[in-house]
C-alpha cells in the first residue's frame, strides 16, 4: 500500500550531493537514510475534534467531570423538559429554565471565587432577566407561571397591581387642617 511505502529522501526533494559546511566539514549524504511514511504520518499532528460535543466525555486528566460541563448537560436536559414544542428556543419556560441553571452554576462559582466581580454583575443581570420573564408569563398566565415557579424551585415574588397615590397614603394621617388666623396674617 502507498502508506507503508519507504520514501527516499530524493522523492521527499532533498539534495542526495554532499554538501560542505561554514566550517569546511563533509556531511554525510541524505540519501542513506530512509523514512517510513506511517513514522511520518505518526510525528504529524492528529486533528482531533474536542470540542466536538458528541465525542466529548466530559472527564479531564484527573478523571472527574468538570463542573462547567455537568452544568452544560444540565441546562440542556432542563431545556429539552420545559420546551413546548420540538423547535421551541424562546418560550419563556425554555428561557427561564436555562437561566435557572445558569445562575445555580454563578452562584456556585461566586461561593469560591467571591472577588469575581464581573461574574457578579453578570449574575446580577441574569436574575433580573429572569424576574422580568416571570413577571411576563404572570401577567400572561398565571397556572403556567405557578407550575413553572413550583417545579424549578425559584423564589419569585408575584409583581402586584401598582396602586395608586390615594391607596398608597391612605394609612397615613391626613394633613392638619390649615388655621384661618394665620393665612390671613399671611395676606396682610
Amino acid at each position: 500500500t502507498p502508506q507503508n511505502q519507504l520514501l527516499s529522501p530524493t522523492s521527499l526533494g532533498f539534495s542526495t550531493q554532499v554538501q560542505p559546511t561554514e566550517a569546511g566539514e563533509v556531511e554525510a549524504p541524505l540519501a542513506e537514510e530512509f523514512i517510513n511514511l506511517s513514522e511520518l504520518q505518526q510525528q504529524q499532528p492528529q486533528d482531533d475534534d474536542d470540542d466536538d460535543e458528541e465525542n466529548y466525555t466530559g472527564i479531564d486528566d484527573d478523571g472527574e467531570v468538570p463542573s462547567w460541563y455537568s452544568s452544560a448537560q444540565r441546562i440542556k436536559e432542563l431545556r429539552q423538559t420545559y420546551r413546548l414544542h420540538e423547535n421551541d428556543t424562546g418560550s419563556v419556560e425554555f428561557q427561564v429554565a436555562g437561566m435557572t441553571e445558569r445562575i445555580s452554576y454563578l452562584t456556585k462559582h461566586l461561593k469560591t471565587h467571591p472577588k469575581d466581580f464581573s461574574t457578579r454583575r453578570g449574575l446580577v443581570a441574569l436574575v433580573n432577566k429572569r424576574r422580568r420573564l416571570l413577571n411576563y408569563l404572570y401577567s400572561e398566565d398565571v397556572q403556567r407561571y405557578g407550575a413553572l415557579v413550583t417545579s424549578l424551585g425559584i423564589r419569585h415574588k408575584a409583581p402586584g397591581r401598582v396602586p395608586d397615590r390615594e391607596e398608597r397614603y391612605r394609612r397615613f394621617p391626613t394633613q392638619k387642617a390649615v388655621k384661618k388666623h394665620l393665612v390671613a396674617n399671611k395676606k396682610k
